[in-house]
C-alpha cells in the first residue's frame, strides 16, 4: 500500500499547491497590488466583450488540438474584426477520476479537476502560452477558471478515503462508525459509491452525523428530483492504519463532484484553490479567473432545531471565502468573476468585497421568458428588483448561451416564497409567481409541437436558436425555409442588443456566433443514459471551416446544423449575423456602453417593449435601446425631462446602428420610438 499510496501523493491537489506556494511566500510579488475592494472597471477597461469557448464542442484542424486552435491567428483575426476582447477558454486542467491508477473521465465537462497541469487532451503549457501570446497580439486577454468548490474523484479523494495525513480535511466527509453501517445502502466496492435516500440523510442527522438535507438538488432530471439528495456513501475501505471505514460525502452536483471543506482545521481545501489560482494567474498568465459555484461553501445545520432541511445556499462562510479567493486574486494582479445565482440580496452581499464581476442570472431568465411568450411583464419587474437592491448592471456580465441548460431555477423566489410581490396588477407570493413563470415556460416549451427541448430540474436545454424557433411554433427545427431562418436571426439579434447594450460584460459563444441548432437525440443518445440532457445544447460547432469533413468534434460530440456559417463567411456578408453583430459592438465600444449608468427602465405602453436609457460616460449624451419582443408594431413615448432631470428638449436623436437622424426630442423633452415584430434600436440623445 505504501508505493500506491506515495503515487497518489504525487499526482495530488495539495502536493502540487505547496510546491506553487513557494512561489510567493515570502516575496515581495504578493505586495505590489491593492486587493480589499473590487476593481470592476479596471476588468471592463481591460476587456468587456468575451467569447465564451467550450473546447469539447469545438471543431478543429486536422494535426491541431483546442489549445493551438484558440491561439490561431485566423481566429483572432476574425475576433478582432469582431470586437471580442477576450476568451474565456472554460476548465482545461485535468478532470475526471482514478479507479486504482487508472484515469477514468471527465463526467462534468473538466468541472471535476483533479490535477493543476492541463489536460493534454486540449494540449500543452507551451501551447497556452502561444494561446496567450496571439491574444496579446490583439490587445486581449484569456479568462480561466478556478472550481473552489469541488475536485473529482482523483489523487486527493482517493487520500481522503484511506484517512491519509490530512487529505481528509479536504472534503465534507464523515465516517460513520461500524454499529451504525446497517442504516447504509450496500456498496459493490470501494470505487463505487450509492446515493442516500431522503429518509436515511434524516436518520443520520437525527444521530448527529449531517446537517440534513439540502436546500437544493442542483443535479438531477424532474423525475428525480424529490428522490435525490447531495450525500453519498462508500463501500468498505481500508486506511493507511489498516482500519476498514466506511464515508459519507457530500456533492451538491454529480457524485463525481465531491464537495471540498472550508471551514476544517487543516485549510486543505483553502491551499489547494490558492495553488490553483497561483498556478492560473502567475505560470498560465490569466488576467481574468471565474469562480465556479461559490454559494456552496458553507453549510451548517439549521439554526431552527426543528429544521431537518441543513443551511446549505448563500452562507456567511460562502461569502467570506469567496472575498478571500478575489482578494487573492487582485493580490497576484488579475481579476476574478463568479456564478451567482442567488436571491438578489445575497448577491449584493456576494458582490461588496468579492469578485469584481458576476453573471447575470437576474435579467438572463426574465429576457428568455419575454422571448418566449412575447411579454416582458416579468423583464420588467426583475430590472425593477434590481433597482430596489441597488445592483448595479455595470457589476454583471450579460450573457448569451454558455454551456449550461437555459436557467428557470429563479432562486430569488424560492428563498422568498413566502414573502409578496406586486406583479402584473395583483399581489402575489413568491412561490406563486416563480410556479407561474415557469409554468408558461415549461407549456410553451415542452411537448410535441417542439420535440427539439427537454428539461433539467433548472430550466430548458435547447440552444438560443431552439429557443427562438420555439417562440416562433416552429416544429420541423431541421428542415427550416430562408424565410423561418431569417426570423431566427432577426430575434437572436434582438437578444444580442439586449445583453451588448448594457452596462458591463457581453459574452457570446460559439454555438451562437454560428447559429447551432439543438442536437438531435439520436445523435446524442449515448450522452443521455443519466438524462442529462444539456447535450442537446452543445452540439460541435465549426467557428473557421476548420474541417469540412468532420462529423464530430475531437471530444466526440456530433456536429449540428448551424444556421449562419462560419465567420470568415459571415463577415463577407454585411446582413450576416456576425456582421451585424460586428456593427452592435463598434457603437457599444464607440460609446462606452459597458461603464455607462444605467437611469432608468421606464415604464411602457406595451407589453411587449423594453426601454434602456444609459447616461454615457464623459458627459457625452444618453444611449435609449429600444426592443420589441412582441409580434405587433409598437410606438412609446419617453419622457426624458422626467428621467434625467435636465431640459433635452429640441435635441437631435440618431440611430447609432443605421447611422441616420432618428428625430429630435421635442419642446416637452419627449421622444417617440416605434418598433416593428422582434425589432430593437439604438439611439443617441446627443
Amino acid at each position: 500500500m505504501n508505493k500506491y499510496i506515495n503515487w497518489l501523493e504525487e499526482q495530488s491537489l495539495l502536493a502540487s499547491a505547496k510546491e506553487l506556494a513557494k512561489q510567493l511566500s515570502g516575496t515581495k510579488n504578493g505586495w505590489q497590488q491593492p486587493y480589499a475592494l473590487p476593481q470592476t472597471e479596471q476588468a471592463l477597461e481591460a476587456a468587456s466583450v468575451w467569447f465564451n469557448a467550450y473546447p469539447a464542442a469545438t471543431i478543429i484542424k486536422p494535426g491541431q488540438n483546442i489549445l493551438q486552435f484558440l491561439g490561431d491567428a485566423d481566429l483572432w483575426q476574425a475576433f478582432a474584426g469582431i470586437g471580442i476582447q477576450a476568451v474565456h477558454t472554460s476548465p482545461m486542467k485535468l478532470a475526471g477520476g482514478l479507479v486504482e491508477d487508472k484515469h477514468t473521465p471527465t463526467v462534468d465537462g473538466w468541472f471535476d479537476r483533479i490535477a493543476l497541469t492541463i489536460d493534454p487532451a486540449f494540449g500543452s503549457e507551451s501551447d497556452y502560452a502561444a494561446m496567450v501570446d496571439a491574444a496579446a497580439k490583439q490587445q486581449a486577454i484569456i479568462a480561466g477558471d478556478i472550481i473552489p468548490g469541488h475536485t473529482g474523484k482523483g489523487a486527493d479523494f482517493l487520500l481522503a478515503l484511506r484517512n491519509y495525513g490530512e487529505y481528509p480535511g479536504i472534503y465534507d466527509l464523515i465516517e460513520i462508525a461500524e454499529p451504525d453501517w446497517a442504516l447504509l445502502p450496500e456498496v459493490e466496492n470501494e470505487w463505487e459509491s450509492v446515493n442516500l435516500s431522503k429518509e436515511t440523510v434524516n436518520l443520520l442527522h437525527a444521530k448527529g452525523y449531517l446537517p440534513g438535507n439540502l436546500q437544493r438538488v442542483l443535479f438531477s432530471i424532474p423525475e428525480t428530483e424529490d428522490q435525490v439528495t447531495g450525500w453519498d456513501v462508500t463501500g468498505k475501505i481500508e486506511g493507511v492504519d489498516g482500519v476498514v471505514r466506511r464515508w459519507i460525502y457530500l456533492h451538491y452536483f454529480k457524485p463525481g463532484l465531491p464537495t471540498m471543506n472550508w471551514l476544517d482545521p487543516t485549510f486543505a481545501a483553502k491551499r489547494i484553490i490558492a495553488g490553483d489560482i497561483i498556478k492560473s494567474i502567475r505560470v498560465l498568465k490569466n488576467k481574468i479567473v471565474r469562480f465556479d459555484a461559490t454559494p456552496f461553501l458553507g453549510i451548517e445545520p439549521n439554526p431552527d432545531p426543528t429544521s431537518k432541511i441543513a443551511w446549505s445556499e448563500g452562507h456567511p462562510l460562502s461569502v467570506t471565502s469567496t472575498e478571500n479567493l478575489a482578494w487573492f486574486v487582485r493580490k497576484l494582479g488579475g481579476w476574478s468573476f463568479q456564478e451567482l445565482n442567488l436571491s438578489l440580496d445575497i448577491i449584493k452581499t456576494f458582490s461588496q468585497y468579492g469578485p469584481d464581476l458576476a453573471y447575470d442570472f437576474i435579467t438572463r431568465p426574465a429576457v428568455q421568458h419575454a422571448m418566449l411568450t412575447k411579454d416582458a411583464t416579468f423583464l420588467h419587474f426583475m430590472f425593477k428588483l434590481m433597482q430596489e437592491y441597488a445592483i448595479n448592471p455595470r457589476t454583471l456580465i450579460h450573457g448569451m448561451q454558455n454551456h449550461d441548460e437555459i436557467t428557470y431555477e429563479l432562486v430569488h423566489f424560492l428563498e422568498h416564497s413566502e414573502d409578496q410581490f406586486d406583479y402584473a396588477g395583483e399581489t402575489i407570493s413568491g412561490k406563486e409567481l416563480r410556479d407561474q413563470i415557469r409554468a408558461e415556460m415549461f407549456e410553451i416549451a415542452i411537448g410535441p409541437k417542439t420535440p427539439y427541448n427537454d428539461l433539467t430540474s433548472n430550466g430548458l436545454c435547447t440552444t438560443l436558436t431552439g429557443l427562438i424557433a420555439t417562440r416562433l411554433q416552429i416544429t420541423d427545427i431541421y428542415n427550416l425555409s430562408l424565410e423561418q431562418k431569417e426570423q431566427i436571426k432577426q430575434a437572436h439579434l434582438l437578444l444580442v442588443l439586449f445583453n451588448a447594450m448594457q452596462p458591463g460584460v457581453f459574452v457570446i459563444s460559439g454555438w451562437d456566433l454560428v447559429g447551432a441548432l439543438p442536437a438531435p437525440r439520436e445523435k446524442i443518445s449515448h450522452l443521455l443514459g443519466d438524462k442529462d440532457y444539456r447535450w442537446i445544447n452543445r452540439g460541435a460547432y465549426d467557428l473557421l471551416d476548420s474541417n469540412a469533413e468532420a462529423e464530430t468534434s475531437t471530444d466526440g460530440l456530433p456536429r449540428v446544423e448551424n444556421l449562419y456559417g462560419s465567420l470568415q463567411e459571415q463577415l463577407k456578408d454585411s446582413a450576416s449575423f456576425v456582421s451585424q453583430l460586428k456593427n452592435i459592438l463598434a457603437v457599444r465600444k464607440q460609446y462606452k456602453i459597458d461603464l455607462a449608468e444605467q437611469i432608468a427602465i421606464p415604464e411602457v405602453a406595451n407589453r411587449g417593449a423594453v426601454i434602456m436609457l444609459h447616461k454615457l460616460p464623459e458627459n457625452s449624451g444618453y444611449e435609449i435601446t429600444a426592443l420589441n419582443f412582441g409580434d405587433e408594431v409598437v410606438v412609446e413615448k419617453i419622457d426624458l425631462s422626467r428621467l434625467t432631470g435636465n431640459d433635452c428638449s429640441n435635441r437631435t436623436v440618431v440611430d447609432l446602428l443605421q447611422n441616420v437622424k432618428h428625430g429630435s426630442v421635442n419642446a416637452e423633452g419627449i421622444v417617440q420610438i416605434e418598433l416593428k415584430p422582434l425589432e430593437g434600436k439604438v439611439l443617441l440623445v446627443s
